[in-house]
């Protein structure tokens, strides 16, 4: 009998050497408890980390995929695939808004305008944003606060790190997931999804760095 697909999660990584799929289901402490994992080779369908050759990472990704199917016991129908490659850039950006309730605490749905306006950003052309990530807050011109959620003010302003990557490569992930008989639930930038992993809060708040050589 498969396993429902209720706190399923799949990440499937798209490597130059080789593609991964791994099954997991999240528990109550808020983990996540491996189920299976397929790991094939790319085929050659990668290079650099940027898919080359579309009909080759299909056949990667299926193989995986039928591979972590087998062993978890998971009817596979989405996954959450990694991006990476040269043509990842990052950059620093600044936004604002001015509040026009000064009576009211400032909320996630605050925090949320402000970051969507970032996603609204020109990038350069053939380049979509992957990832806004928030870092610190101005309320009212008092710098660095890290969660402004309950505070009084007027004008909220973030700093954020802004993740970009070429549509193309973007594109050519969706089309070879798809191809594959799956659907994409989200697009990740892999070091960041690395770092999430293997790093604790602490660690990532003190800005340790996780390298990963990768092949």
């Amino acid at each position: 009998m498969a396993e429902s697909q209720e706190r399923i999660i799949v990440g499937l990584d798209i490597g130059t050497t080789k593609v991964c799929a791994i099954v997991g289901r999240a528990n109550q402490y808020g983990k996540v408890d491996i189920l299976g994992m397929g790991k094939v080779s790319s085929h050659g369908g990668v290079t650099r980390g940027v898919v080359s050759n579309i009909d080759k990472t299909v056949l990667a990704i299926q193989e995986a995929i039928k591979e972590a199917a087998q062993k978890s016991n998971v009817d596979i129908r989405k996954v959450q695939v990694g991006i990476a490659g040269a043509h990842i850039n990052s950059l620093q950006h600044k936004g604002m808004v001015i509040r026009n309730d000064r009576e009211s605490e400032i909320n996630k749905d605050d925090l949320e305008k402000l970051e969507n306006d970032m996603f609204k950003l020109a990038v350069k052309p053939g380049d979509r944003i992957i990832h806004v990530l928030p870092q610190d807050y101005t309320v009212d011109d008092e710098p660095g606060i890290l969660d402004p959620v309950g505070m009084s003010g007027v004008k909220l302003e973030g700093n954020f790190h802004i993740i970009t990557g070429q549509i193309s490569a973007a594109k050519n992930i969706y089309k070879c997931v798809e191809k594959s008989g799956l659907k994409v639930s989200e697009l990740a930038l892999e070091p960041l999804a690395s770092a999430e992993a293997v790093l604790s809060k602490e660690e990532l708040e003190a800005g340790v760095v996780l390298v990963d050589i990768g092949g």
